[in-house]
């Protein structure tokens, strides 16, 4: 492997879509096979679905706490994203002493020995003395046995520098696929595996861009699909090359490229996958299996020739 461990990546269960794009109904079925699979790590956020419906601000985490509720679950590995305070798509949010604290017995409350880790979201502070106040919470946060962590922040470096005092070891998500990718942006915590990979399929790309629906991921958030027609047709032919070797189980979705990407990158922990089906959930799990059993570190030079062409 190519990923600084011989430990794998976890995978991680995200919930960004959930009373989005995907019903209830849906979102229990993919928590179902996800736990009976033996995962346990999932991913949720405050303004979650960013639907910009404000009915639906904070729906998600009501539909994971019903699940847990209704199955009596006790091992899960919540990590819990804090700081936005709408599901608008604005910047407004709040990452005070206070409020994160406050926040914090809230969620201990709902999740109890569920929750896993708590993690900042959004912050486009470049405040010192505000971001020294984020982290006098987080030490609130460890005394708590809980993991922390860092989500979308605008200025890593002073992270980095504060931290320099505390000494955490943070969970760090970042948005990293084969079109883009915030893994630069941290260069202070490279060389620790400490990365949680989320937007691997680049936002809900296909290779077929006559595929795309209404409801496609992609569609949803905004994106001209027009506009990665480019990138369809080199991914498409990266596929191809892939499957030039005949000695491993061949590869046929955007989603397998992506895992490959993610799964090979150095100082990954772990892939977040966001679903909408059962089916596509299905066939992540079993190609993270076969990607446990069978080298593909060649398509991932390929694809990262890709994404530096320089």
């Amino acid at each position: 492997m190519n990923n600084n461990s011989t430990k794998l990546p976890n995978l991680m269960l995200g919930t960004a879509m959930w009373a989005w794009t995907i019903e209830k109904n849906h979102c229990f079925n993919l928590l179902d096979h996800f736990y009976e699979q033996g995962y346990r790590q999932v991913d949720c956020a405050t303004n979650y679905p960013i639907d910009k419906n404000p009915q639906h601000f904070r729906m998600a985490e009501s539909l994971l706490l019903e699940w847990i509720q209704t199955h009596q679950i006790k091992d899960l590995k919540v990590n819990m994203k804090i700081g936005s305070l709408n599901n608008l798509k604005t910047p407004d949010h709040n990452l005070s002493k206070s409020f994160l604290i406050m926040n914090l017995q809230d969620y201990l409350n709902k999740f109890q020995e569920n929750l896993d880790c708590f993690m900042v979201h959004w912050d486009n502070r470049k405040q010192d003395a505000q971001i020294r106040e984020t982290f006098e919470a987080f030490q609130i946060i460890k005394e708590q046995h809980l993991a922390i962590g860092l989500s979308g922040i605008k200025s890593p470096e002073i992270y980095s520098t504060i931290n320099q005092e505390f000494k955490f070891d943070f969970n760090i998500q970042i948005k990293h696929n084969i079109i883009k990718s915030d893994f630069h942006r941290y260069p202070d915590f490279h060389g620790r595996r400490c990365f949680y990979t989320y937007g691997i399929n680049a936002g809900g790309v296909k290779l077929n861009t006559d595929t795309y629906h209404d409801q496609s991921s992609l569609v949803v958030r905004g994106v001209k699909t027009e506009t990665i027609k480019h990138w369809s047709q080199e991914l498409s032919l990266a596929l191809k090359r892939a499957n030039e070797n005949n000695s491993r189980p061949p590869l046929i979705t955007m989603n397998q490229l992506g895992m490959i990407f993610s799964y090979y990158s150095p100082d990954i922990n772990g892939i977040l996958l966001g679903p909408s089906k059962l089916d596509q959930l299905k066939e992540s799990i079993d190609f993270y299996n076969i990607l446990n059993e069978n080298d593909y570190l060649d398509v991932f030079n390929d694809l990262e020739r890709l994404s530096n062409p320089n």
